[in-house]
């Protein structure tokens, strides 16, 4: 095709450019001088005058110009089609180099061994677990390094997969990386949210596992802190998830803050013309009674004048602090039990004067 298209280009300059001189005998073109004598033909061509020589140059130009252009086509589909080969073994490459990396064995192997890992991992903190109930004073301690400690453990052994069987290039770990966080940014943002709640409460700790803690509705002691969700026991023993974003952006009160001993207050209704220094002994001496107390903090006994049904009372608030927090609601019951009856029994109030009438 490109031989047939100069050669029409030949015949079309040829053709405008041919001329015959009246009475030579010869004619004259832009690439030959032809004459039947070719000796001379050649003096002919230097008598020619300098008009037709110059009226043959364009001719020529154009025609080299056009060859130039053709030389370029046909380097640039020589190019291409060079190209076109090279691009198709990347791809191949690329495709072998991911074939080499995962495959259905080492698919198989990191399933066996994360299934190990998993079982553990759940071993060390039943371990850890046990441990800590069987000591009273390290309970809180040991409990609030279990969350901490399963994070870094699933970080090693996930790392020492990769590393280990897989073995990836940096830059095909940062792209894996890297796509991995996008499609699970955008299919998982509520649960991306609680993670990220959780690890903030790992670091902020506005409270550990084993505190008594109350949020919105909920109150009891924390038993795990996940990465989605906080379990709560509650004093009906039941058990309750909140969402780690939801303790994010609600207020928390924690009732011992990593301690073992938490404040217990334990409230009476009392009539006002009762006696208020013989109550407050009777108040005092029923906590220090008690089994469950915590000598080491102060107890307290308030009086408040309250208004209910148009009728005014006086409010005792008797508070102690309890040795463990698993027997708060007990040292409640304990200290309410002892105060009444002592009452009672010297005389201070009768029946009908407890409560709201």
């Amino acid at each position: 095709m490109r031989y047939f298209t100069l050669l029409l280009i030949l015949v079309g300059e040829l053709a405008s450019a041919q001329f015959r001189f009246n009475g030579t005998g010869f004619e004259n073109s832009a690439f030959n001088w032809q004459y039947p004598n070719d000796s001379l033909s050649t003096e002919m061509m230097e008598d020619q005058p300098d008009s037709l020589v110059a009226k043959s140059s364009p001719l020529i130009v154009n025609i080299s110009e056009s060859l130039v252009d053709i030389d370029s086509i046909d380097k640039d589909n020589e190019t291409a089609s060079e190209t076109e080969p090279l691009a198709d073994n990347q791809v191949g490459a690329s495709a072998s180099e991911v074939l080499h990396v995962i495959s259905f064995s080492k698919i198989l192997w990191t399933l066996i061994i994360l299934l190990l890992v998993f079982f553990f991992i759940r071993l060390l903190v039943s371990i850890l677990e046990a441990f800590a109930e069987k000591s009273v004073k390290a309970r809180i301690t040991i409990k609030s390094l279990i969350p901490i400690v399963r994070i870094v453990l699933w970080v090693v052994f996930i790392f020492a997969i990769v590393k280990g069987i897989y073995n990836p290039p940096i830059e095909t770990l940062l792209a894996l990386g890297a796509s991995v966080a996008i499609a699970v940014g955008l299919a998982a943002q509520d649960l991306l949210r609680n993670v990220f709640g959780g690890i903030m409460l790992l670091f902020d700790r506005p409270f550990q596992v084993g505190d008594k803690i109350k949020t919105g509705e909920h109150y009891g002691e924390v038993l795990e802190i996940g990465l989605r969700a906080t379990r709560l026991v509650t004093p009906d023993d039941s058990v309750v998830s909140v969402p780690n974003l939801e303790l994010m952006n609600a207020s928390v009160s924690n009732s011992n803050s990593g301690e073992l001993n938490c404040q217990v207050v334990a409230e009476f209704i009392l009539p006002l013309d009762v006696d208020t220094r013989k109550v407050r002994k009777i108040a005092t001496e029923a906590a220090q009674v008690s089994k469950y107390i915590y000598l080491n903090k102060p107890i307290v006994v308030l009086f408040f004048n309250e208004m209910h049904e148009r009728r005014s009372y006086l409010k005792m608030r008797l508070k102690a602090y309890v040795m463990d927090i698993r027997y708060e609601f007990q040292f409640e019951s304990d200290m309410t039990e002892i105060v009444i009856r002592e009452l009672l029994g010297q005389g201070l109030i009768n029946k009908s004067d407890l409560g709201y009438k």
